[in-house]
């Protein structure tokens, strides 16, 4: 077909032409839309398990990205020993005191009046108060042994890989959270070049169309491109890993050119998202660590308890029998493991300023070499990818397809 012959057919179908780039520009970016929201949504699987239907890539893949994210931290971001180091024994026991004193009065009432009570209630009151001033003497002795342990053998009772890993596992739309607002903008650039992408193909296939008017090729061609439209979206946001010179232009990939911006967000959300002075308390107290902690608690508290009853213990075991007495020493050490984590938030902001978590992450985020970098983000990416590159094969197929039916209807 000459220049006049294709003159004329244009002029002829005008608008018809004109659609078809912009329709394609338009499914493109609907369609990684779509592709960036598969990432997020749904949180929980929708559909007949286990393969008819979807669950978005994070929620889905959480514990194995938890998993890496708690890995790049624990080797390359924190130390748990050096964080421990940085707090003061004496100023986390003088801001714990306070609370625990007044706590240790109802936990005292509560052992009378359950496990005692004929001898609680008939005990003078000068009595009452002096059992629960003996009792509070020994809280600062079992709170320092319990530290004491902890801070010797930090990695035994503390591990941040299970706080950063539990915590994200558990609450699956805070990992989606972190992802966007960690890459929110190359999430934005993946769904708008869609536009300009399929605005490509759509121009492609056009030319296509009036050079050989043979529509299996129009769906071949979409394929392809689309194909490697994605393929080349997905390698702009991390490629180059390093910044290169091409042409008087400088190529870097979107992710890694960000890395200043990235790491004073991630460094925020980590500290105080996760690695909250709460969290880290609560994984002392309830990781794995749990056993050893009741045991020297429970030894604490019998060794005070049998103290204090002296020569009236056997009356109070025959009264209770040995196994209700057993019991109480037991609730009183447990009681005492639930006490402290509520007692301990009036430490968060001391804790909060001598651990300066942000600060340490985006120092030392701002020392990760590029391959290192790229992996805060990457995972939820890769998990994804293929997926992404098929669906943007089929897109272009489909397109292809949509443009022939245009084509064929306006003849």
């Amino acid at each position: 077909m000459n220049l006049a012959a294709l003159w004329t057919e244009l002029q002829a179908n005008l608008w018809i032409y004109l659609a078809i780039p912009m329709v394609a520009g338009l499914v493109g970016y609907v369609t990684k839309s779509l592709a960036v929201q598969m990432i997020f949504r749904p949180l929980e699987f929708v559909g007949i398990p286990p393969w008819l239907g979807w669950q978005g890539i994070l929620p889905r893949k959480a514990e194995k990205i938890a998993a890496h994210s708690a890995d790049l931290m624990a080797s390359r971001l924190l130390d748990s020993n050096e964080l421990f180091q940085r707090l003061d024994p004496d100023r986390m026991m003088l801001e714990l005191q306070k609370p625990l004193m007044a706590a240790a009065e109802s936990l005292i009432r509560e052992i009378g009046e359950t496990y005692a009570p004929g001898i609680w209630t008939r005990m003078p009151l000068s009595w009452r108060r002096r059992l629960i001033e003996r009792f509070q003497s020994e809280i600062p002795g079992m709170v320092a042994e319990l530290w004491g342990q902890a801070s010797g053998n930090v990695t035994d009772y503390f591990d941040i890989r299970r706080v950063v890993t539990e915590n994200l596992v558990r609450d699956k739309a805070k990992l989606n959270e972190i992802f966007w607002r960690v890459g929110g903008p190359e999430l934005r650039f993946f769904r708008n070049i869609g536009f300009w992408f399929g605005l490509g193909i759509g121009l492609v296939q056009l030319a296509c169309w009036m050079t050989w008017h043979e529509p299996l090729l129009m769906p071949l061609f979409g394929g392809m491109i689309g194909f490697i439209s994605d393929w080349i979206a997905l390698q702009m946001l991390f490629r180059p890993l390093r910044p290169k010179k091409f042409l008087g232009f400088t190529l870097h990939g979107k992710f890694l050119a960000r890395q200043d911006e990235v790491a004073r967000e991630y460094a925020s959300l980590m500290a105080n998202e996760l690695l909250t002075p709460a969290n880290m308390i609560e994984e002392l107290l309830r990781g794995p660590a749990l056993d050893r902690i009741v045991d020297l608690a429970q030894r604490r508290v019998r060794e005070a308890i049998d103290t204090r009853l002296g020569w009236a213990q056997p009356v109070v075991i025959m009264a209770l029998g040995h196994e209700r007495y057993e019991e109480m020493r037991k609730l009183v050490a447990q009681r005492l493991v639930d006490l402290i984590p509520v007692a301990s938030q009036t430490v968060e902001r001391y804790a909060l300023d001598a651990l300066d978590i942000n600060s340490t992450i985006l120092s030392r985020m701002g020392r990760l070499s590029p391959e290192e970098f790229e992996s805060v983000l990457r995972p939820a990416f890769k998990e994804n990818e293929i997926v992404v590159v098929i669906a943007g094969a089929i897109l272009g197929a489909l397109i292809g397809e949509l443009q022939v039916f245009f084509m064929l209807g306006g003849h």
